[in-house]
């Protein structure tokens, strides 16, 4: 018999087996809002940055050109690890690499900053989003950063054939209120390559 978490990774490793990047609803060619979150916080080339739900996304390629040295990406799915270590060449050898589904793992590290887009929202059980939430308090240092983009209330009800969680930004804020201090907000629209309009909340906060 098959567990949630298991299911999970079958769905999501057939996605990455069937579809090229440029036909997967989040693609972005430039990740420029979670770039731009990134270098607000002026961070030292040497921070630990732990990319959640990587992927085959292209933030980490734009990280190594900021100059930074140490970073992590976990996603459920190995195909999608492999397609973006196969794209950096030798510069993969650089990353830190976890396969791992994000509602259970634990990297058992601590980052100076923890970076989510188009992961979280997928969690839709209360006790994998409340294990997710203590990962994160357990895994950013005391000072660290947490950046979160997820489907606002306007976003999607479903993505990728499956159900999704919307947040706004006094529910995200409610969630993370005990361990992390908000520093900012917004909405964005994202266009899939399908020319569709998704409605992102992006949201910064700092661990107390």
């Amino acid at each position: 018999m098959q567990t949630k978490e298991s299911d999970r990774k079958s769905h999501w490793e057939k996605i990455y087996k069937t579809k090229p990047s440029s036909e997967v609803s989040w693609h972005e060619d430039t990740p420029i809002t979670s770039l731009d979150f990134i270098k607000q916080l002026h961070l030292p080339k040497s921070a630990k940055i732990f990319d959640n739900g990587g992927g085959d996304s292209f933030l980490v390629d734009y990280l190594l050109k900021l100059g930074y040295e140490n970073i992590t990406v976990l996603d459920i799915s190995e195909v999608a690890l492999e397609r973006t270590k196969q794209r950096l060449g030798k510069k993969a050898n650089r990353i830190k690499w976890i396969v791992a589904d994000e509602a259970y793992c634990n990297p058992n590290e601590k980052f100076d900053l923890w970076h989510d887009r188009a992961a979280f929202h997928f969690l839709t059980d209360e006790k994998e989003i409340a294990n997710y939430l203590l990962t994160i308090k357990n895994c950013i240092k005391p000072g660290g950063f947490f950046i979160i983009g997820t489907f606002s209330e306007e976003g999607p009800k479903k993505c990728s054939g499956l159900d999704v969680k919307r947040y706004s930004e006094s529910l995200i804020t409610e969630l993370l209120k005990d361990s992390f201090e908000k520093i900012k907000c917004l909405t964005v629209d994202h266009t899939t390559p399908f020319k569709t309009i998704q409605n992102f909340l992006f949201c910064g906060f700092k661990h107390k």
